[in-house]
C-alpha cells in the first residue's frame, strides 16, 4: 500500500460542476509498502512498514509473524506476487516448516479476508493526512493498527443472515 496525498478539490465551474483535481503523489524513494497480516481466529493484525517490496522484507515480516504467534502452525494465505513465489523465500519458509503458504488462485482476492482490513485501514490510518517520509507514514501505521486491534474481533467468512421479514397481512384462502 502506498499513501497518497489528495489536495483540495479547487471548487466549483462556472457551470456547477466540481473540478476534478488529480491524486498528488509520485513514485519516488520515498514510497512505504505497508504489509499485513491479519489473524482472523480474534481479529488482530500484525503490520510492518518497508521501503520496498522484495523478499527479504517479505521473510522479514514472515519473521515477525512467526515471534507474534509462538505455538501452532501459520498458515499465510497469499496472492501470488513474486516475492512470496521467490527462491529465497521458499529456502526461508524450508528453515521454518510452521509457516505454511497457501496461494489463493489468481482474480480471486475476495477469498482473503486480509483484503476486508485492507479496506478498513486505510481510513483508520491515512485518510487525509500528508506524510513527510517514511518515519510518519510507520508511525500512523502502528498507531493505527494498535486502535483496530483495541476494537479487534474474530473474522468470519460468511454472507451476513437476511433479516426475517413480517408479513403485514395474512390471507387465508378456504379450499
Amino acid at each position: 500500500m502506498i499513501p497518497r496525498t489528495f489536495p483540495p478539490a479547487p471548487g466549483w465551474s462556472p457551470n456547477g460542476h466540481r473540478i476534478k483535481s488529480e491524486a498528488d503523489y509520485g513514485r519516488g524513494p520515498q514510497k512505504t509498502w505497508v504489509y499485513g497480516a491479519l489473524r482472523v481466529r480474534d481479529g488482530h493484525e500484525i503490520t510492518m512498514t518497508a521501503c520496498s517490496r522484495n523478499s527479504a522484507f517479505y521473510q522479514q515480516f514472515l519473521q515477525k509473524i512467526e515471534s507474534v504467534n509462538p505455538a501452532g502452525d501459520i498458515y499465510v494465505v497469499t496472492d501470488n506476487l513474486s516475492s512470496h513465489n521467490s527462491l529465497s523465500t521458499h529456502t526461508w519458509l524450508e528453515d521454518y516448516p510452521r509457516n505454511r503458504h497457501v496461494f489463493i488462485p489468481v482474480g480471486a482476492c475476495w477469498l482473503n479476508l486480509q483484503e476486508g482490513w485492507w479496506r478498513i485501514f486505510p481510513k483508520a490510518a491515512l485518510a487525509g493526512q500528508s506524510f513527510a517520509g517514511p518515519p510518519e507514514t510507520d508511525q500512523a501505521t502502528h498507531l493505527a493498527t494498535a486502535q483496530l486491534n483495541a476494537r479487534a474481533r474474530p473474522w468470519i467468512w460468511e454472507r451476513p443472515v437476511p433479516p426475517t421479514r413480517t408479513l403485514r397481512r395474512q390471507y387465508v384462502y378456504p379450499i
